[in-house]
């Protein structure tokens, strides 16, 4: 829709086309359908670019509930719910999601294991002879010597970025959502601590409601709205951070590995393998001609990507960089010269690779070759943020979880249209902060996990 058409005023403006913004306009369309409250056109949909032109365009797509902070796991319940509802057309692949630890994590496993299934969400956990066996079933040369736990969750899988970011813009067309691509947010009016306009590049939106969902842009939104970018972080059993950074980015590590010609990364049995994340926390990275990586642990996942790859391959990456609370964000992604895959990464990434399969030694040179960078606004928690932030304006702040929370956009439409509260997100409140409920129950290197 062309920006001679922005209208003046409307019921609902989301900001930003990426995952949640997509879903949230998406959902919000169908709510107000069907409650009889309104229609899709209530609802405006803006972004400076286009869909999936920040992380949800380039990021892995992987859909799991590996998480040791329990109150996700009943988002990604919803998530796969969403995931489900049309897999054809999201390019979703239930294929399940295999993580693999030491014996130092298996008391988290078994938290997880408990709190998945309690939530509605099929998994199944595996020590000792059984963990290797089972890794061995699915992959027959996989390296097992340091697996001695497994977790395997059952409705996981990955989506195809490409995919699933077209889907969702035609579902928001389909339900009358107005969507208008080159719109700059430029700040807000505000009176009162309520939003009175969205003041963008083409003139001011006035609206009854606002959802930010702006990606690694949320820190911009953050100072217009007037909020505090340090804050005293308190936790359960009375400890407090004082004075910690509201925002941190972190810059991402992923790339991809092109198939050799007749090889085919499949299972024992022939079909698509699970995602596979490992994390050996006392295991070294060693690469096949022997060099180490003293600084770097042992964190990576991959997944079949022809998709992303553009030709028979993996895709994946390891734990993410801390950068501090301040980032260019112009251009974002694999245009940043800034934010590029440091030299080391394919190394590394291939050291990963070759010490869990022998199909992968000697596979250095099919590590493909690109721009590959992208960087994200983080939490002081790294634990996402649902909450509303000023009267009328709420705010999804994924911390870069966003394919496995494409169902926030649901239980949030659900929230806005009813006006009742959805115990699901009453967790990821800003105020758990300051009333000490910060996250941080987290044995992992990893800010994801």
């Amino acid at each position: 829709m062309t920006t001679a058409h922005l209208p003046k005023s409307a019921a609902y403006v989301v900001v930003g086309m990426g995952m949640h913004g997509m879903s949230t306009a998406w959902h919000l369309a169908m709510e107000l359908e069907r409650s009889g409250k309104g229609k899709g056109s209530d609802v405006i949909l803006i972004d400076k670019a286009g869909p999936g032109a920040g992380a949800t365009g380039i990021a892995c797509g992987c859909v799991r509930n590996l998480y040791m902070t329990s109150p996700i796991h009943n988002i990604l319940r919803h998530s796969v719910d969403v995931w489900e509802s049309d897999p054809v057309n999201f390019g979703f692949q239930q294929v399940g999601y295999v993580s693999v630890g030491e014996g130092n994590q298996q008391a988290d496993y078994e938290k997880m294991h408990k709190s998945q299934n309690a939530a509605g969400y099929k998994s199944d956990m595996y020590v000792g002879k059984e963990a290797k066996s089972f890794l061995k079933k699915i992959w027959p040369d996989f390296n097992v010597d340091k697996a001695d736990v497994v977790l395997h969750e059952i409705p996981s899988g990955y989506a195809g970025t490409h995919t699933a970011v077209r889907a969702l813009k035609e579902k928001c067309d389909q339900w009358g959502v107005r969507s208008f691509t080159g719109i700059s947010v430029e700040g807000y009016d505000m009176q009162n601590g309520r939003i009175t306009g969205v003041l963008t590049s083409e003139g001011t939106i006035k609206a009854d409601a606002v959802v930010i969902c702006a990606g690694a842009w949320i820190t911009k939104h953050w100072d217009w709205l007037g909020l505090p970018n340090k804050l005293d972080m308190r936790y359960p059993d009375g400890g407090v951070v004082k004075d910690a950074d509201m925002w941190t980015y972190w810059r991402l590590l992923e790339g991809e590995v092109l198939l050799k010609d007749g090889h085919k990364y499949r299972t024992g049995d022939d079909k698509d393998p699970p995602v596979l994340h490992v994390e050996l926390m006392n295991t070294p990275v060693i690469t096949e001609n022997g060099h180490k990586f003293p600084d770097q642990h042992f964190y990576m996942y991959v997944r079949y990507a022809a998709e992303r790859a553009g030709a028979p391959g993996v895709q994946g990456g390891t734990i993410p960089i801390k950068m501090g609370p301040k980032a260019v964000l112009e251009p974002y992604g694999h245009a940043n010269d800034l934010y590029q895959a440091d030299a080391w990464f394919k190394d590394y990434y291939m050291a990963t690779l070759a010490y869990l399969f022998d199909q992968f030694k000697n596979y250095g040179s099919q590590f493909k070759q690109r721009r590959n960078g992208g960087i994200g606004a983080f939490t002081p928690d790294s634990v996402p943020i649902f909450d509303w932030v000023a009267e009328n304006g709420y705010m999804i702040a994924d911390s870069n979880h966003g394919y496995k929370m494409i169902g926030v956009g649901k239980l949030v439409a659900r929230h806005l249209v009813s006006g009742t509260p959805v115990p699901e997100l009453s967790p990821f409140a800003f105020t758990r902060f300051a009333q000490g409920k910060t996250f941080g129950d987290r044995n992992s290197n990893c800010p994801w996990v």
